[in-house]
Formats: C-alpha cells, sequence, structure tokens
C-alpha cells in the first residue's frame, strides 16, 4: 500500500490530530499518550489501506473521506458490506488479521494507532475502553442500517434510506469533510460504488433519482449533491411510516420503526 502523503507526528498536523473523534473528550494524560502514539496517514482514491485476510498493524479513525469494506467472494466478485466516514473507527484490537478489505472510496485522511501500543492504552484507560464499547456499538447499528438497505424491496426505497442514512451521519462531520448543510445532501462516493453498496444499478440509480427530481421530492445540484425538498415523502419512499413522527426528529429513531 501506498500512502498519498509521508507520516505527520500529531505535533506536525496538529489541527488533523484534534479532529481525531477517539481523542476528543479525553482526560489530559490518555490525550497525550494517544497523540504521542498516533499518526496521520493519506492515501487515494482506490488504494487499499489494508486487505482481506491481512495482518492489520494499526487501528484508527477516518478524520476526511470514505472508506469501503469489501469481501470477496468465491467466485472472485467483490461486495460492499460497508462504508466507514468520518469519526468511525477501522481496524481491530485483539485481532492480528482484518476480516474484511479495507480501501480508500475517496481521498481520505487517517488517524492511525499502532494496534500493540493501543491494546496497552485500553488496558490502562477505562476511558478509551468505553469509547471502544460505543464503537462497537455504532458499528452494529450501520450494520443493521445496511441490513435495512438490503431489505428494501426497491430501488428507490434504497436510495431514500441511504439518503436519510448521511443526513444523519454529517451531523459528525468536520466541516472540511462532507458536507449536508440544512437540507443538502452529498454523497461521498462514486454511482459506481453507491451501485454496488445498495445492490443496483449505476443505471437504475439514475432512473430513481430523476424520478424524485420530477415530483420535487428533491433537486439535484450535481450528480453527487442533491437538496432534500420534501422530506415527509423522503421518509415514505424509504418505506418508514411518518403518521405518528415529526420530521425533526434523529433519522437513526425513524429508522428503528421499521
Amino acid at each position: 500500500m501506498t500512502a498519498l502523503s509521508t507520516l505527520h507526528t500529531p505535533a506536525a498536523d496538529q489541527s488533523t490530530t484534534q479532529r481525531c473523534s477517539i481523542c476528543q473528550g479525553m482526560e489530559p494524560e490518555l490525550h497525550r499518550q494517544l497523540q504521542r502514539l498516533g499518526r496521520i496517514k493519506r492515501y487515494a482514491a482506490g488504494e487499499i489501506i489494508v486487505g482481506e485476510e491481512e495482518e492489520a498493524p494499526f487501528v484508527g479513525t477516518v478524520t476526511s473521506g470514505v472508506l469501503r469494506m469489501q469481501k470477496t467472494l468465491y467466485d472472485g466478485r467483490q461486495l460492499i458490506v460497508g462504508l466507514l466516514m468520518p469519526s468511525d473507527m477501522f481496524g481491530r484490537v485483539f485481532s492480528s488479521t482484518s476480516n474484511v478489505s479495507i480501501e480508500a472510496a475517496t481521498d481520505v485522511t487517517l488517524c492511525c494507532y499502532s494496534r500493540a501500543g493501543f491494546e496497552i492504552l485500553l488496558s490502562q484507560f477505562p476511558a478509551l475502553e468505553h469509547r471502544m464499547l460505543l464503537s462497537m456499538l455504532d458499528e452494529l447499528q450501520s450494520a443493521q442500517n445496511w441490513m435495512l438497505l438490503l431489505g428494501c424491496q426497491s430501488v428507490t426505497e434504497r436510495i431514500a434510506t441511504f439518503l436519510l442514512v448521511l443526513r444523519r451521519r454529517s451531523a459528525k462531520f468536520p466541516p472540511d469533510s462532507l458536507q449536508c448543510l440544512g437540507n443538502s445532501v452529498t454523497i461521498p462516493i462514486s454511482r459506481r460504488d453507491m451501485a454496488a453498496y445498495l445492490g443496483t444499478t449505476v443505471e437504475s440509480i439514475s432512473r430513481s433519482i430523476q424520478e424524485m427530481a420530477r415530483h420535487r421530492v428533491l433537486s439535484i445540484i450535481n450528480p453527487q449533491r442533491f437538496r432534500i425538498l420534501d422530506e415527509r415523502r423522503l421518509i415514505e419512499l424509504s418505506g418508514r411510516d411518518v403518521t405518528e413522527m415529526k420530521l425533526s426528529v434523529p433519522v437513526e429513531r425513524i429508522l428503528r420503526t421499521a
């Protein structure tokens, strides 16, 4: 794997390190230890961070960009099984190999920690262990959302659900990363990756989005960015029931009613 730039110590790129979600809100000593252990790495879109069944020497968080997790099927086909966005953790502690391939879906900046060193900190700081537990719960929620996407019967349902999930996730993104300001939603991956993730084709996605635009559910700003015009209708198109819901509630509550 080839990094897009050389490694940076936290002191050399402090603004990026401060955005690492795992460091935020930690006690001063743990924060210092994480800064000492952490390194910033940058990868170009398409580069492999960790291969499937390869040794994973580090763990970390996404500070900007998007990672895709892929599994290779017996016939050689690759299936996208998840997307990691800013504030998400990647890598497995207490496990030497990765069960998925982790690749850069876009140009990415990662805050990385030596797995061995990180495991030592986990044993010394309960707050870090608690943060890891929350991260695993987030990962479980993401897996549930992905299963929800797969369970949607139509392409339109899948796209509507995907847009709602992106809108929820955007609240955690740093300013220079994915943007979702007001009702504007940016899809951070290519149409090809989106089609693979949603189990459909690029052409079907384009037709469904054009149909939503014709019915004033959303407007197309550019191929990757949309403005939601009718939130209630978008939720209905996702297959969720909005009869007794306020549209201002977090989308995760909407999805959990499925």
